[in-house]
């Protein structure tokens, strides 16, 4: 079996006792890594090496950033940086080669405050993203595509759906572009998994500590192409992160293949 996760930890060093824990308690084979708001020499590898796991990482100080972890290996870097503008500086996408598997671990654009030119870049790098996914399956290689899409794709994934319609994780445009991303042919692995159930990866912080359990969405997903279906077997989110002590905002995502 092949577990594989993403976790958006909010920043990888003011998080790294969240992060060592976590991949401590639960092992996973593959680990996909967003917004580390961290510089490339200050990413924590020796720390993440101490914890049994290869990396490759692609970081920017203070912003963004994304890694792929292998437990006992080392990923074999494909590609760093999504393709169709070289004048982006953003480091929101990171790729490579792990036993057999494609792995693209991605960071999408909030675009917040929307409409405005920061959801203008969102919908230029989700195209970017299909055109660049419609490459990968064309590759045929058994691939996944990890991370934080910043997108809730239905009102089956917010917990009250009524509260995001003015966010540009819910806005048309985001939700129709992820449903392209699946009408290609990627596979939503915890959708699939959970036809009918509402699942939440992400959760407002509280002001009185803790979270907002009434401000669940799923925006982490993992999108699989579909000659990994048959080996799909298990999905979920490990929730309970959300309330360790210092969590980041979001939880991991996860999925077991045979």
């Amino acid at each position: 079996m092949t577990r594989i996760a993403t976790f958006n930890v909010n920043g990888v060093n003011g998080r790294l006792p969240v992060l060592l824990k976590w991949l401590g308690e639960t092992g996973y084979d593959i680990v996909c890594l967003q917004e580390l708001k961290t510089s490339d020499e200050k990413f924590p590898v020796d720390a993440i090496r101490n914890a049994g796991y290869g990396a490759i990482w692609h970081g920017q100080k203070s912003y963004n950033g994304v890694a792929i972890l292998a437990r006992g290996i080392e990923p074999l870097e494909r590609r760093r940086g999504l393709p169709g503008d070289p004048g982006d500086s953003h480091s929101r996408y990171i790729e490579a080669d792990v036993n057999g598997l494609v792995v693209g671990c991605l960071y999408l654009p909030n675009g917040n405050p929307a409409p405005g030119p920061k959801f203008d870049y969102k919908l230029r790098w989700f195209r970017r993203l299909i055109t660049y996914g419609q490459v990968l399956l064309g590759d045929s290689s058994p691939t996944i595509l990890c991370g934080d899409y910043n997108v809730v794709p239905g009102p089956i994934d917010a917990a009250v759906p009524g509260r995001w319609v003015g966010d540009a994780v819910y806005f048309p445009e985001s939700r129709s572009a992820y449903a392209e991303m699946l009408a290609q042919g990627w596979i939503d692995a915890v959708r699939r998994i959970h036809p009918e159930k509402g699942i939440y990866t992400y959760w407002n912080f509280s002001y009185r500590g803790g979270y907002d359990r009434s401000s669940g969405l799923r925006m982490d997903h993992l999108l699989l192409s579909s000659s990994l279906l048959d080996r799909l077997k298990n999905a979920g989110v490990d929730a309970e992160t959300r309330a360790w002590d210092k969590p980041s905002d979001h939880a991991p995502a996860w999925i077991e293949l045979d």
